[in-house]
């Protein structure tokens, strides 16, 4: 996936190309302290649990666990570890932890980044238009963990309807769903044959909890932008802090990730400086809950997103204000 989705004249060829190299070194850097603060968090969860301490180890647990998908997400695309390979390790533990397997992690976020903000032909876009409910329930979890489970199961009983899945790729799709069950039973037969709790206490039940933390990150990419074609103009970039961007492997430098994918997550602050800050192009930005506030009030009294026009951003970036509906 290192296809190139905008005009090439926004930053030099030789300064892409030295941008593009990949490293072993700063992939294991960022893994490696990402599983580190998941290690003394989930000590830490041990140590309070059954204390008013807990919680805040509990939420810390959830939140950095939800942002495992930054590194997925970085792996599907071969750009975290030079060696191929671990790429694809890594991926796949990590999308067994996540209830969302590689393979169809890969195909929907291919066809995302081909046709983005397509209502037709964006494997992350095929959804009905949020209402504020819907929206709500997409935020803080229900629909997003129902939609993740129930696709794993129907994958395995062979059914995979997905338009923007390849018919020589559903065989994949199948086999490694089936994988995953057979995974998920094997850890819930052995934690009632044991008598332990470990999986829901330091798992599933902060990843599941905490969905919302991450939901952040994922909703305010390319909400309320137009459906075009222009990167520039359907994608947003994330103003926030360095423990954010450390927390989500850079990606809220997605403007400049979505133009040249093939730039690794740790040159992603250059391509930007390169694309935008250096040559005083503004991308579209705004920040979390700026955009969660914009997103709720354009959402409020009955309206959805099938009120906003598809040619223009019904959320201003610049604003920060909700733009006009369809309808008044």
């Amino acid at each position: 996936m290192d296809e190139v989705f905008v005009r090439r004249d926004l930053i030099e060829p030789r300064r892409l190309r030295a941008l593009s190299g990949k490293s072993d070194v700063a992939g294991f850097l960022q893994l490696g302290s990402h599983l580190g603060a998941i290690a003394l968090s989930t000590f830490a969860l041990y140590l309070t649990w059954g204390s008013i301490w807990c919680v805040p180890a509990f939420m810390i647990q959830g939140m950095l666990i939800n942002f495992l998908y930054a590194g997925q997400h970085e792996m599907s695309h071969w750009t975290v570890f030079k060696t191929k390979k671990l790429n694809e390790f890594f991926g796949r533990l990590f999308g067994f932890v996540l209830f969302y397997p590689r393979d169809f992690d890969q195909i929907q976020h291919f066809a995302h980044h081909r046709h983005t903000q397509d209502w037709n032909q964006d494997g992350e876009l095929l959804r009905a238009p949020y209402t504020l409910c819907a929206y709500l329930l997409w935020f803080f979890g229900p629909t997003y963990w129902y939609t993740r489970i129930m696709r794993i199961l129907r994958f395995a009983c062979s059914v995979v309807d997905e338009t923007y899945v390849p018919e020589r790729r559903k065989a994949d799709l199948i086999r490694e769903a089936r994988w995953h069950v057979l995974g998920y039973v094997a850890i819930a037969a052995i934690s009632i044959a044991v008598g332990s709790a470990a999986a829901l206490i330091y798992w599933l039940a902060p990843m599941i909890a905490m969905k919302f933390t991450h939901q952040l990150q994922n909703t305010i990419e390319h909400l309320g932008l137009e459906h075009s074609d222009n990167i520039l103009e359907n994608t947003r970039s994330t103003k926030t802090n360095a423990l954010m961007r450390w927390l989500c492997w850079n990606m809220q430098y997605h403007t400049a990730h979505h133009a040249f994918p093939g730039v690794p997550f740790h040159k992603l602050p250059q391509l930007h400086a390169a694309m935008f800050t250096e040559s005083g192009v503004e991308p579209q930005q705004m920040g979390y809950l700026a955009f969660q506030r914009a997103v709720i009030r354009a959402l409020s009294a009955g309206k959805s997103e099938a009120d906003y026009p598809n040619e223009r951003a019904w959320i201003d970036s610049k604003s920060s204000v909700a733009g006009a509906p369809v309808n008044g």
